[in-house]
């Protein structure tokens, strides 16, 4: 098939252009998600809690100490059993967690969660004998059973259980980590996401959420992008003992847990999960720091762009251009659905299922998480999508993120408990995918190019995020674990000069780093909750690259290989998931194609500025 042609989206209303009023009203404003197909109450939930506890507590006595002895059909029998009763406390485990992320100054709704984390525990110490046992059976026992067609549908979980086995600790000692999990890490990230969620900022006499006050970065005036960054700083400062002390926790934690699993490094965890090498992460690492001179010219552009003498922390996001453009809920719901509808019906059908049954959560709110993020939930329900949206051009992108997140998790549920989640290395594929749609339609229906500019700047802008700082982080996350490890208890300040030294190389001479961007390190909440989970931003993002440009050249062909590849899950390996789509991820060289999407990118934009300047 020929060159796929990106369809002419059609261009929002000029009204939509014009607003610059700052109490916009979005539309979005009483979306917020239906939680009643989990449970359609906290009394049903608690009751369904109970009885999968029970029935995890007789799996245990069942099967405990008989796995080497089941054939393969029973053994398949026993992990069926196995999957209902995970799923069933996962649905509780999920209904507790998205009904405090919208509210976590809510003392009861905080008492739920803390309910079922519990209830959830005593599940996982019921039933952790099985991959104790599993993992440390025999060899040639394993091989025979593994070698039953029976065993077809659980065959890629079964070989990670083995292939983890050397990290997998005694019955009894897998029963005390669980356990203390509970008051430990857990309770920490916790205490950190509801302090961040409490945390207000006065700007211009009024108190803003940390979305809100972020959000400001995004200004035209510079002004305002000053005095947002700098009222952020100020509240991060005030917190920032405490801040430090769960940081400082958190990493002592994770050291334990890598020592008593025999873990070489602190990212070794985090890879082997992902099913990916040290190696193979380390020329990821490497491909994209080789490269920071990119950021460099793309900055430098910026600079010009802006006309500015020079660019400052707080200038980073600053839009160029057409930056007073935005959209209310409706509008950005069709173009979304449009975008996925347009690469195949099925996407388009599975998105507007999203906001007809209620399964997002996108208006700004006290107390309400900060950020978006896609919940999978489990395989007999659905996924949940939670944004903070105020009608920028960033949150119509970001809904598109998400949705491509909840589209991969809605298709992979077929797979069911054991494989439904994919490995964090392929599962932003799917999200940076669909923002991808999303950008080429916003784009295509844009005639003037000095707004193509500011577009494209903007596209780029996230680009640098996703790809460059990601791996910044990585870098900042590598510098803290290992100097916790070392030399004990980190300062502020040490934290503070970690971060600036990963953030200065990165950004070189092209953005001047405040002595106030110091703090910044300390509000993310990916180095806490799912440490090491950054670079996979990256990997996503410069294999998504990749694959769009197949998917430019082969057109529908292709998008019917990519359902199938959404659908698969976490079925099996990501290098053979993704081989039918032309991608072979053990050629480490895909890496530099990605990246040599981005240089085009920004050929195109230092082309286009030199014929409006």
């Amino acid at each position: 098939m020929g060159k796929q042609k990106t369809q002419k989206a059609v261009k929002p209303e000029k009204k939509a252009r014009d607003r610059k009023d700052k109490k916009f009203a979005t539309g979005a404003e009483a979306v917020t998600w239906d939680l009643t197909d989990l449970y359609p109450s906290v009394d049903d939930l608690k009751a369904r809690l109970a009885a999968a506890e029970r029935r995890a507590e007789s799996f245990g006595n069942r099967y405990r100490g008989t796995l080497g002895a089941l054939d393969a059909g029973a053994l398949a029998s026993a992990i069926d059993e196995l999957g209902q009763i995970l799923d069933e406390s996962g649905r509780a485990y999920t209904y507790a967690y998205l009904n405090w992320v919208t509210d976590t100054a809510d003392s009861d709704r905080g008492a739920l969660l803390q309910f079922v984390k519990e209830g959830y525990t005593r599940v996982t110490q019921s039933v952790v004998f099985f991959d104790v046992e599993w993992a440390h059976l025999d060899d040639e026992r394993a091989s025979v059973v593994l070698a039953s067609p029976l065993l077809s549908g659980y065959r890629h979980f079964l070989e990670l259980q083995r292939l983890h086995r050397k990290h997998v600790l005694t019955e009894p000692e897998e029963k005390v980590v669980s356990e203390m999990s509970v008051n430990g890490r857990q309770a920490w990230n916790r205490y950190f996401d509801e302090t961040i969620s409490a945390m207000r900022f006065k700007l211009k006499g009024k108190y803003l959420t940390e979305q809100e006050v972020l959000a400001r970065l995004h200004e035209p005036d510079r002004k305002e992008r000053r005095k947002a960054a700098a009222a952020f700083t100020d509240v991060l400062k005030q917190h920032e003992r405490t801040l430090t002390y769960v940081f400082n926790t958190v990493l002592a934690d994770k050291a334990s847990q890598d020592r008593l699993r025999g873990y070489s490094t602190w990212i070794s965890s985090r890879n082997q999960s992902n099913e990916v090498s040290d190696e193979t992460v380390e020329a990821l690492v490497k491909a994209v720091t080789d490269r920071y001179d990119l950021v460099h010219r793309f900055y430098k552009l910026k600079r010009k762009i802006l006309g500015v003498r020079r660019l400052y922390d707080y200038d980073r996001y600053a839009p160029v251009g057409d930056a007073d453009t935005k959209y209310t809920w409706a509008e950005a719901k069709t173009l979304v659905i449009e975008s996925y509808a347009s690469f195949h019906a099925r996407l388009g059908e599975i998105v507007t299922e999203f906001f007809d049954r209620r399964w997002i959560d996108a208006a700004v709110a006290p107390g309400k998480r900060g950020g978006a993020f896609s919940h999978g939930a489990v395989p007999s329900v659905h996924p949940y999508i939670l944004l903070n949206y105020t009608g920028r051009s960033r949150d119509v992108q970001t809904l598109a993120h998400e949705l491509g997140h909840g589209v991969h998790q809605y298709l992979s549920r077929v797979q069911g408990v054991f494989h439904a989640d994919t490995p964090l290395t392929t599962a932003e594929t799917a999200s940076v995918f669909g923002e991808m749609l999303t950008f080429q339609r916003i784009i295509a229906g844009e005639d003037d190019l000095s707004n193509r500019l500011a577009m494209l700047v903007g596209k780029i802008d996230d680009t640098m995020a996703t790809v460059f700082r990601q791996v910044t982080m990585n870098r900042f996350e590598d510098r803290i674990h290992n100097a916790r490890r070392e030399g004990g208890e980190l300062t502020a300040k040490d934290f503070a000069a970690h971060w600036k030294a990963t953030q200065s190389a990165m950004y070189g001479k092209s953005v001047r780093l405040s002595s106030d961007y110091d703090s910044w390190w300390s509000y993310i909440p990916h180095f806490l909750h799912t440490p090491g989970y950054v670079y996979a931003y990256a990997f996503g993002e410069l294999l998504v690259l990749a694959l769009y440009e197949r998917y430019q050249t082969e057109g529908s062909s292709f998008a019917e290989r990519y359902l199938d590849l959404l659908s698969a899950g976490g079925s099996d390996w990501p290098h053979n998931l993704l081989k039918p789509l032309g991608v072979d991820l053990t050629d480490l060289s895909f890496w530099q194609q990605g990246l040599a999407s981005i240089e085009k990118m920004i050929d195109q934009a230092e082309a286009i500025h030199a014929k409006v300047k």
